[in-house]
């Protein structure tokens, strides 16, 4: 299904080589010296770091994809991709975050109007604001047209009742898009709208304990009767089914990346212990099914960059399978993610499971990955129905 947006939008173009290569070099600086450091200490202390991320504003990262007339950075899906797994070999949990907050500013560019894109942007690129995206709820993950949120019409407002689940950001953001049931059961009965944070009858659940991704927090969204002006739609009442799954696929090849850059990573660490471990006499690096075993994992992840390649310049294009090619590089790469950490863990025996040596928390982080933004069985469900017509 190809979604178009509301304005003329042509297949966006990759940047120079020499380009692309000084913002990633500026970016993998950024990983290393602003994230790496502290991923531990964040993930123990479960501390989203905002000091950081508007640092990380400051070097473009909070509109990676956004217009230019807003101050977003304007780049291409597959510049993107590149930089995300760059951030990722920082600290997994903290780019996948950036990612979700790309997601609700691109949302709001390429839908909403002149004036919300004018009024939420400039802050949101800076990451002194931050977005978060209310989509699924207690009773609907993979089938999220079965929200029940409800959105009722009472002269220029709506009155939003509900509650989302799972929401990254949530409690920490400045706006919300909320996906909202304005009409019938099913897809075309969703609208979404633009969610002020302190807006009366707004609150949040707890803080979620989780097994990885502890330095984002995510909690309950709670809607008790929240009112917004109309104005406050995004792209138009019954367009928000569309709205979500257009986001998605983005979403997909993005986390995608963060499995790459997290799972680089903690193949380079094996790489480098297996050289300096020593067993009967000689280092790991001399055992042959260790050598099996890291060209396996190199082979894995080069292939899956590969997909998360061609599903980004897909999206680029507008290729008609750009959603098939998404949900093929979501599938492959956060699976190769996580086995390739998990064995990096295994190579490292009981050092890699103590948190010194931060594989085990890669390992924490990877594993949702195959859970968020559309399950990977979900995501054989959307390759395998195409395959079949």
């Amino acid at each position: 299904m190809t979604i178009e947006a509301p304005f003329a939008e042509s297949p966006v173009q990759s940047l120079p080589a020499d380009e692309r290569e000084a913002i990633l070099d500026a970016v993998r600086e950024f990983a290393e010296t602003e994230l790496a450091p502290h991923a531990v200490e964040w993930d123990a202390d479960e501390h989203l770091p905002r000091d950081v991320l508007e640092r990380g504003g400051e070097l473009g990262l909070g509109g990676l994809y956004i217009r230019e007339d807003v101050g977003g950075t304007g780049l291409s899906r597959s510049d993107s991709v590149a930089i995300v797994e760059e951030l990722a070999k920082g600290d997994p949990s903290i780019a996948a975050y950036i990612t979700i907050h790309n997601m609700v500013a691109w949302m709001i560019d390429t839908y909403g109007t002149d004036g919300q894109r004018h009024e939420w942007l400039p802050k949101l690129v800076t990451m002194r604001d931050l977005g978060a995206y209310c989509l699924t709820e207690p009773g609907a993950g993979s089938d999220a047209a079965a929200i029940t949120t409800s959105a009722i019409r009472s002269g220029d407002e709506y009155v939003l009742t509900g509650v989302k689940q799972f929401i990254s950001g949530g409690g920490e953001a400045s706006v919300y898009v909320v996906m909202a049931r304005t009409g019938e059961p099913g897809a075309r009965g969703i609208t979404a709208f633009l969610v002020p944070d302190g807006t009366p009858g707004l609150s949040f659940g707890v803080k979620e304990h989780k097994m990885g991704w502890k330095a984002q927090p995510t909690r309950q969204v709670i809607l008790d009767e929240v009112r917004v002006p109309a104005e406050n739609v995004l792209g138009g009442e019954g367009m928000g089914f569309k709205i979500a799954m257009s986001a998605l696929n983005g979403g997909r090849i993005n986390v995608a990346a963060c499995s790459l850059g997290g799972a680089q990573w903690a193949l380079d660490r094996a790489v480098k212990y297996v050289h300096e471990r020593f067993t009967f006499g000689e280092p790991l690096a001399e055992k042959q099914s260790v050598v099996f075993a890291l060209a396996d994992m190199a082979t894995e992840l080069r292939a899956a960059r590969a997909l998360v390649r061609d599903a980004a310049l897909a999206v680029d294009a507008k290729a008609p399978d750009a959603a098939i090619q998404c949900a093929m590089a979501k599938r492959f790469a956060t699976d190769a993610g996580f086995r390739v950490a998990n064995e990096a863990l295994q190579l490292h025996g009981g050092y890699g499971y103590l948190s010194d040596y931060g594989i085990e928390k890669v390992v924490r982080d990877l594993r949702v990955h195959q859970i968020l933004e559309g399950t990977n069985e979900i995501m054989r469900v959307i390759v395998g129905r195409d395959l079949l017509g």
